[in-house]
């Protein structure tokens, strides 16, 4: 497990780099609330988006997420407790006004892109009016 890369992934610095060629700009590995551990991957802190890309292992992809057959026990454990750990995430980000988005790693990344600027293009508007 020490191998693998808890953030910088492939998935990730793809998505920001795309972004970033958009003219977006964003923070990476943002904090948004005191208090609470939680790390974004991608945040739009003035218009309160988090953006996390989730592994298909690691998050338990309903399409792509493997249960192994050695140490099954303990790894279904580990999934269900990410995948409980990602959904009291969101809830915490929601109740203090963010709007989240979950990306999978084996999602296309422009259809992401699109889908972030979309939201960001949304509240831009909404905070202008």
């Amino acid at each position: 497990m020490l191998g693998n890369k808890a953030k910088d992934t492939t998935p990730e610095r793809a998505l920001r780099s795309k972004l970033h060629a958009m003219g977006l700009r964003f923070r990476k590995h943002y904090s948004p609330l005191p208090g609470h551990r939680i790390t974004v991957d991608v945040a739009f802190p003035r218009q309160k988006l988090a953006v996390f890309v989730d592994g298909c292992f690691w998050h338990g992809c309903p399409l792509h997420g493997t249960w192994p057959k050695r140490n099954g026990g303990f790894w279904r454990a580990k999934i269900e407790r990410n995948r409980e750990r990602d959904r009291q995430t969101d809830e915490a980000l929601r109740a203090a006004g963010w709007m989240v988005v979950r990306v999978w790693e084996h999602e296309d990344t422009d259809e992401a892109v699109r889908r972030i600027a979309t939201l960001i293009s949304g509240t831009s508007r909404s905070v202008c009016e």
